[in-house]
């Protein structure tokens, strides 16, 4: 019996973890850290809110539905944007709104991808790719990264066969943190141009880089989308989350293939979150700087309190954007030790084995933390309570 699309794929992992915290009572004394989704908590700038409360009060068109490929001012903004940050060239025409970044995901694969067809994802990946991937009926190659998070773009060249459509980048990482270069993403570049496929890549944490350098330079190339298919989120940025706005930036021939996915899929991004999106590009430059700067901070706690798990046998992968990327020192698998965490030291977080293959060794070892919602004293308090785990040690 041929099984259902979603069928051949995985539960959510977010909402699998949410389960463990079934039965389980928090105190006033130890409250639940929450440090298992990626994602921004608090709601979006007060301006911002009234700005869209403005919007919907007076504008009949938010109402209504819009154009498939989103709002031409948006497309326009970004397309703007894009091209400030990259220092290269990228016009409205090559720009597409979605709903959120995960939409600009599947439908930048149904545009590349028929059945049995090949992509290459380095490992540990975002979950959600994979998942996509399972249920579009195309084979997620792994590419694995070693001690530094970095994969190897010679490596990927080695797992190209002719079914290969596309190699995935994303950066900063999710789940390890690390922030590619530019001359290792342009080597994927390269290489992904010369065998004919396809380079995406997801910087949907972009605005959380920690270098001021530009992020890579592949918008600079004049022909920059025969290869690259760029995606984005609004959702980190703006604190967007509950309103689905991403963008993919790809050729005028492959964005007339998405408008026929998304019309079939959502028909138009929702209206008040592309306006929110504009609005947010054009006032709040100022508070996204505060933004970054906040999550630096944060970052920086993670380096200044990591001691204190390294003397128990704790290392860190990687660092970076939202993400703290963990190696575990107990012997029990971070399958088992998640959710073990949850009931003896009030953490919630992800163990690796939900970003690899299964049964992949490497995972059964690994922890990721989304930091993102913790101030420099919840880190504090999250790696103390951490360092008194006391369980049996590999």
């Amino acid at each position: 019996m041929t099984l259902p699309r979603t069928a051949t794929t995985f539960p959510p992992p977010v909402m699998e973890a949410r389960r463990w915290l079934e039965g389980v009572n928090f105190t006033t004394e130890r409250p639940l850290i929450n440090v298992s989704q990626a994602a921004p908590v608090e709601a979006p700038h007060p301006d911002m809110r009234k700005a869209m409360a403005d919007a919907v009060i007076q504008d009949d068109a938010m109402h209504l539905y819009g154009p498939v490929l989103g709002m031409p001012e948006l497309r326009s903004e970004l397309a703007a944007r894009t091209s400030r940050i990259y220092s290269g060239t990228v016009a409205a025409s090559q720009v597409a709104i979605t709903s959120g970044c995960n939409q600009a995901f599947a439908a930048a694969i149904a545009t590349l991808c028929a059945e049995g067809d090949e992509v290459i994802i380095p490992v540990p990946w975002y979950f959600n790719h994979k998942m996509w991937l399972d249920m579009a009926g195309a084979k997620a190659v792994p590419l694995k990264c070693e001690g530094d998070m970095m994969p190897d773009p010679w490596d990927a060249a080695k797992l190209i066969t002719p079914r290969t459509r596309a190699i995935v980048l994303v950066t900063p990482n999710n789940p390890t943190g690390a922030e590619y270069p530019d001359d290792l993403i342009t080597a994927f570049y390269d290489i992904a141009k010369s065998r004919g496929i396809a380079l995406i890549v997801d910087e949907t944490y972009r605005d959380f880089h920690s270098s001021t350098d530009i992020p890579h330079s592949l918008f600079q190339r004049p022909d920059w989308d025969d290869t690259l298919i760029h995606l984005y989120s609004f959702s980190k940025a703006y604190r967007l989350t509950g309103h689905r706005v991403g963008a993919v930036a790809a050729s005028e021939a492959r964005l007339a293939e998405v408008e026929k996915f998304l019309d079939t899929v959502a028909i138009c991004p929702n209206q008040i979150g592309q306006y929110a999106a504009l609005w947010g590009m054009q006032n709040l430059d100022q508070w996204l700087a505060g933004e970054r700067d906040e999550i630096l901070t944060r970052r920086a706690a993670i380096t200044e309190n990591l001691s204190v798990l390294e003397a128990k046998g704790w290392t860190l992968l990687g660092l970076g954007g939202y993400f703290a990327y963990l190696r575990h020192p107990f012997a029990l698998s971070s399958a088992d030790l998640a959710p073990a965490l949850v009931r003896d030291a009030g953490v919630l977080t992800l163990p690796g084995t939900m970003f690899y293959p299964k049964d992949a060794p490497e995972g059964a070892n690994e922890l990721r933390i989304a930091f993102a919602n913790l101030d420099a004293a919840g880190i504090a308090t999250l790696f103390a309570r951490l360092e008194a785990v006391d369980l049996p040690l590999r």
